[in-house]
């Protein structure tokens, strides 16, 4: 089963906000992604060229990410001309079309998604007349560092974030395929770590990384050409002397994904290994060995990867191993709960990275991870249409949580004019569990930290580490307003689910010492609510926090923190709230790439043993 497909019940073709653990059936141990593929594959099938489809007919031979009844990219419709029927401006069947000029139609959406989605599916860009179609999507690995040792490694893992962020997000407009073995498919199954990198993923992936694309300067060209695997491999190669030639000697065999592994050794360092997607094997031999220029190294084949390892006899364990790391699983389980792998994905066994590095740690940092010796860590940068998210998960770890269930972050019921909030839940558990270590802390960071912590009872008489807890409380959210920024006339405050009662006596009690010390109270406005307390600039503002408000009516808040009600953490930024106090300052297109951004969202649940989180950065 492919690892491509997209989250359970979810239309590849499609493009929508996923929310945790809703709609993940029960998997096998060994599943990437629970489910069948969408729509199911056929080994060994491919649509002939020009062939039309049925409307209203499933296709089960249709390619990934092809809806029923819909061509897909470069086939024709019915009543359409046939390949070997050459017509004025377009190519002869067995010439490769340049873009723009191809008599592509626009395709028609299925029934009620062009009002949700805004009109999708959305027209396709002119790009510069000449462009040609190039050949498999994808990159490979780069030129190692000159006798190095592991640094070709190291050199190839480091450039995995250079093609999401150095131009190398290029996309064929019609290659919506998606499929495919993946990496960890044939990587070691004892693999403690692992990054994936993928640029022939899911449709709703690219589809969506297309459209993002083109709301940004930096990005919306470049649809010129431009394959980016040429361009990953020219950025690494820029200061090298190498006598390689992209076109003779990578573009033959060089497939579209990329997968390196950690893989423990039984010594003091780990092993590595490196499984490149390829097309042709006794071309990607040659290629890599022109790549390698002399270094030493591994190499052997699996399921259409090569592998890429120190040494020859690591490479023939690896391409021989009965297993792989997709029958792992704690991977198979996280991965499906992680959901959609976006472009980038990642996993790491934090038990074998701890066991890895523990002669390099000191015995209180090995203690304070014992917690995580069981957990398991795994993430993806993911693409909408609306936003980029960076998606992550904690499992398997102990004692996260004091005990019981978190508070809600609730930040849904700020004031609509909200132009950000940070809510955090569980601070009185955390403060009270730890506090011990925060008086030892204290003590290590010097006598003034040490001194004021233990005067704070007497000069403010306040009960430590109680009274802290209440004033913490169950949730703690910091708000700030959108009106009066720009005139320094800040609207801000603190909502605290606690006892209004215990908690405004403890904020009276601290004002009247600090004025019987000779000190200055801080002239603070002060609200309760229904279990809630909360301080503000002005009167106003902190009576509006302590009543329900209308934020998560908010398009923007609701496309920023998914599940808003099931969080118990977040940080959300209205960009276009506050973008005139920093628009002023900037010109060209560092000011219309800022413009462009929408706002800012990081949410996440925090339980005994798991943690969730999403960051996502919202665009116009």
């Amino acid at each position: 089963m492919s690892a491509n497909n997209p989250p359970y019940g979810q239309d590849p073709d499609r493009t929508r906000a996923y929310n945790w653990n809703q709609g993940q059936p029960e998997s096998g141990p060994t599943a990437q992604y629970p489910g069948q593929p969408y729509p199911p594959q056929q080994p060994n099938q491919q649509q002939p060229y020009g062939q039309p489809q049925g409307q209203g007919a499933y296709d089960p031979q249709a390619s990934y990410g092809q809806q029923p009844g819909r061509p897909a990219y470069g086939q024709s419709q019915p009543g359409q001309p046939q390949p070997g029927q050459p017509q004025p401006g377009q190519p002869q069947y067995g010439q490769q079309p340049q873009y723009g000029q191809q008599n592509w139609q626009p395709q028609q959406p299925q029934q009620g998604w062009q009002q949700e989605q805004g009109g999708w599916p959305p027209q396709p860009p002119q790009p510069p007349q000449g462009w040609q179609q190039q050949g498999p999507e994808g990159f490979g690995p780069p030129q190692p560092a000159k006798k190095g040792g592991k640094g070709w490694v190291i050199a190839i893992a480091a450039t995995l974030a250079v093609v999401l962020f150095g131009g190398g997000a290029v996309w064929a407009v019609g290659a919506l395929s998606g499929g495919g073995a993946q990496p960890n498919d044939v990587l070691p199954a004892e693999s403690m770590a692992y990054v994936r990198i993928d640029l022939d993923p899911a449709a709703n992936q690219k589809a969506a990384l297309f459209q993002l694309a083109r709301k940004f300067t930096a990005t919306k060209d470049t649809f010129s050409g431009e394959d980016p695997r040429k361009a990953l491999f020219d950025t690494i190669n820029e200061n090298a002397d190498t006598k390689v030639d992209f076109a003779k000697d990578v573009d033959p065999w060089l497939g579209s994904r990329i997968g390196v592994a950690v893989v423990p050794s039984g010594k003091e360092e780990p092993d590595y290994a490196v499984a490149v997607q390829v097309t042709d094997e006794e071309a990607a031999r040659a290629g890599i060995a022109k790549l390698m220029d002399g270094d030493e190294y591994g190499i052997a084949f699996r399921d259409d990867y090569a592998l890429l390892t120190e040494t020859q006899a690591l490479a023939d364990k690896y391409a021989a191993g009965e297993g792989t790391l997709s029958d792992n699983a704690e991977f198979g389980d996280d991965m499906g709960a992680l959901g959609e792998q976006g472009v980038l994905s990642f996993w790491a066994d934090m038990g074998g990275l701890i066991e890895a590095t523990k002669s390099e740690v000191t015995a209180e940092q090995a203690k304070a991870a014992e917690q995580f010796k069981d957990a398991r860590f795994t993430g993806a940068l993911r693409f909408d249409s609306a936003y980029v998210e960076l998606a992550g998960m904690l499992r398997g770890a102990t004692g996260l949580n004091a005990e019981g269930d978190l508070a809600a972050a609730n930040l849904a019921t700020l004031p609509a004019g909200t132009a950000g909030a940070l809510s955090i839940s569980g601070l009185d558990e955390l403060l009270t569990k730890n506090w011990a270590d925060i008086e030892k802390q204290s003590a290590a960071a010097g006598p003034e930290a040490q001194q004021m912590l233990t005067q704070m009872p007497s000069q403010l008489g306040l009960q430590l580490p109680g009274d802290l807890a209440t004033v913490v409380g169950k949730n703690f959210t910091l708000a700030v307003d959108g009106e009066g920024l720009e005139t320094n006339q800040i609207k801000g405050g603190v909502r605290v689910a606690t006892d209004p009662a215990k908690a405004q006596a403890i904020i009276d009690k601290v004002q009247q010492a600090l004025t019987q010390g000779g000190g200055a109270a801080p002239q603070i406005a002060k609200a309760t609510g229904d279990g809630v307390f909360t301080v503000a600039t002005t009167d106003e503002y902190a009576k509006q926090l302590a009543t329900e408000g209308t934020l998560g009516e908010s398009e923007a808040f609701q496309a920023a923190i998914p599940n808003a009600e099931e969080v118990n953490f977040a940080l959300f930024v209205d960009l276009d709230k506050i973008e005139n106090l920093y628009l002023k300052s900037m010109q060209g297109d560092d000011k219309a790439n800022a413009q462009a951004l929408r706002a800012i969202g990081l949410s996440g649940t925090r339980g005994d043993s798991e943690l969730t989180m999403s960051l996502r950065v919202l665009v116009n």
